[in-house]
């Protein structure tokens, strides 16, 4: 998404930007601080850093009809009652793995490229995978239990959201606007010059080959990225909205969107 900005391929209309890569759930909890002028979130985490944050309306990672996994070394286990790994309590897959589940269950907290590890030493039964390993989980002897996209796809009819930009409300709305456009041309860039992009992510692959890096990115980095759209602005409504139900979340964020 950031290839055209990083690399100066468009107009960045005199603006600077410096980029720093951290996982996930450490950029949740800069965004509870409000540390960060604009972020890559959880979608989750929207529901704790409404008042700070407006989303953009580009950027979006959307699971349409797949997303997080759930994989064990055994086929048999039972989720209600095993230890299950975790990559943060604000990221958009613990939530859904709260709805999928719809009770409490154990869980330790394992940072998102440590769960393989942590299954396989026992410490947790089950993990809950993002990022790449939802295509590598095969070839480290996992089992899939349940795709959490696609039950969320099968009972809403709709992508599962896990992840967006934000900028920070204090920013003036011109600025704000300024960097959506930005940002949006940015991704219209990459998606138009994709071999090239891809390159520019491969040294942040983990591991990945370019091809495996190029279906990941496939995946999450579309449609939905370009903008929202009714239908993806519907699914975040329908998230936070199931989840406040559930009283996963203390209450129903008002999420904004940068116009």
């Amino acid at each position: 998404m950031f290839y055209a900005m990083a690399e100066n391929k468009i107009d960045l209309r005199g603006y600077r930007f410096e980029h720093r890569l951290e996982d996930i759930q450490t950029l949740n909890e800069r965004a509870l601080r409000g540390e960060l002028h604009i972020s890559a979130i959880s979608i989750h985490a929207c529901a704790y850093v409404s008042d700070k944050y407006a989303l953009l309306p580009c950027g979006a990672s959307m699971g349409d009809g797949y997303g997080p996994l759930i994989i064990s070394l055994n086929e048999d286990v039972d989720l209600r009652s095993c230890t299950i790994a975790i990559p943060g309590r604000m990221t958009s897959a613990y939530l859904a793995l709260q709805l999928y589940l719809g009770r409490d269950f154990k869980h330790v907290l394992v940072p998102f490229d440590q769960i393989f590890d942590a299954v396989k030493n026992k410490r947790a039964d089950a993990g809950l995978i993002i990022h790449e390993g939802q295509l590598t989980y095969a070839t480290g002897g996992f089992r899939k239990i349940v795709d959490l996209g696609e039950w969320w796809k099968n009972e809403t009819g709709l992508p599962l959201p896990l992840g967006g930009n934000v900028v920070r409300k204090d920013i003036a709305p011109e600025i704000q606007r300024d960097i959506a456009h930005i940002m949006r041309e940015s991704i219209d860039y990459a998606l138009a010059h994709r071999a090239d992009a891809v390159g520019h992510s491969m040294p942040y692959a983990r591991d990945m080959d370019a091809d495996l890096a190029g279906k990941f990115i496939g995946m999450y980095v579309n449609d939905f990225t370009r903008d929202y759209g009714e239908k993806g602005r519907a699914a975040i409504v329908r998230f936070l909205g199931d989840a406040h139900r559930a009283r996963y979340i203390d209450k129903l964020p008002m999420i904004e969107f940068v116009s």
